[in-house]
């Protein structure tokens, strides 16, 4: 008896101090994000914004801390580099902090999502306080142009003082906050394939290939590895050094769907899950007709080992902004179909589809 006793002793032990991802079970998870939504405009938004989770019946919140060029939270990292500590709507309080308070009471896990990633910009290149001072870290396309994808405008993402840059914001986050995890997603790390034609990527590219210049087009095969194995190499260094800080801390990546994901943004992500540099990965199956959600998970299938599918947990578009809310009939089909192809968890896409909800999406 004593024996048995020890053993659910130490079992529960370990239950209760490994948080690792092997002690997570299923995600039932959200992005909060400050774009088309209050949920971080003030400290009783911020509480309300737990509540409504915590009675969905959710596990985890991923709260944007980076976008927009600023963060959401008093950054002195920001504020070394540009002299803005802080974005001005939350002036006299740190959304962050307030989250994971608020979640940790409720018993949320509370994970820092660093939206904006690589890009320093949205629409207008020329409001970017970074550009005017660090003119050599923006991506440049095979014409020389600043890079500009969908709307944004992205750094050079294989530049060394970019991603010392973003070490260093992701370190402070991990150091000061008793976060449960840390998340990039479709722009961290990553890199739209045009990029790669700036001064200092067309210097390494020779230097490593006996002087040659890089291929006039972005994407062919193997210039557009040889980028995606930098951005990958950078995601070993950024993993190891949360690991290093707080073992226990989650990094996750939201990518968007493989092989479209390295193809436009260098993201091999399967490849970062096989080398061992994810504890989760949240590909964004966004898809808005229920055939085409079950041929994307089908896909994701045949692209990660068996044994690790636990480590996917399906991300699912259920509005965005004004413009779309999926259907409770549809979002419960999709969640039948994560159980039905063995997913034992998804992250949806956004907060306000929670907080417009009549009735619990998941039942505590």
């Amino acid at each position: 008896m004593g024996k048995i006793i020890r053993f659910i002793t130490a079992f529960v032990f370990l239950c209760l101090h490994n948080k690792g991802v092997g002690q997570i079970t299923a995600i039932k998870g959200t992005w909060v994000t400050n774009v088309a939504s209050s949920a971080l405009s003030s400290p009783r938004a911020i509480s309300e914004t737990v509540d409504h989770c915590k009675r969905n019946g959710l596990t985890d919140v991923f709260v944007v801390v980076w976008n927009r060029g600023v963060t959401m939270y008093p950054s002195q990292v920001v504020k070394k580099y540009i002299g803005i500590e802080q974005d001005t709507a939350y002036k006299g309080f740190d959304p962050l902090r307030l989250f994971i308070e608020n979640g940790h009471k409720a018993g949320l896990r509370i994970h820092a999502w660093f939206e904006f990633g690589f890009s320093y910009a949205y629409q207008d290149s020329s409001q970017a306080q970074w550009l005017n001072k660090y003119p050599a870290w923006a991506g440049r396309d095979n014409q020389g142009r600043l890079l500009k994808k969908n709307n944004f405008f992205w750094w050079n993402s294989l530049h060394p003082e970019v991603q010392q840059f973003m070490q260093e914001l992701v370190m402070e986050v991990v150091k000061n906050y008793d976060v449960d995890g840390i998340q990039g997603d479709d722009r961290l790390p990553a890199m739209p394939a045009e990029g790669g034609y700036d001064d200092y990527t067309l210097r390494l590219y020779a230097a490593e290939n006996n002087g040659k210049s890089p291929p006039a087009n972005p994407k062919e095969p193997n210039w557009l590895q040889w980028k995606a194995d930098r951005l990958s190499a950078f995601v070993k260094e950024l993993y190891n050094s949360v690991k290093s800080i707080k073992p226990n801390c989650l990094v996750s990546w939201a990518p968007s769907i493989y092989p479209w994901s390295k193809e436009q943004y260098l993201q091999d992500w399967p490849r970062w899950l096989k080398d061992g540099y994810a504890d989760l990965i949240i590909p964004q199956v966004y898809r808005y007709k229920l055939d085409a959600y079950e041929q994307t998970l089908k896909a994701i299938e045949s692209q990660i080992p068996r044994e690790m599918k636990y480590k996917i947990i399906p991300g699912i578009l259920t509005s965005l902004g004004d413009g779309y809310r999926a259907t409770d009939s549809t979002l419960r089909s999709m969640i039948e179909l994560n159980r039905k192809y063995g997913y034992a968890g998804e992250v949806l896409f956004y907060y306000e589809t929670i907080r417009e909800s009549k009735a619990p999406i998941f039942h505590p």
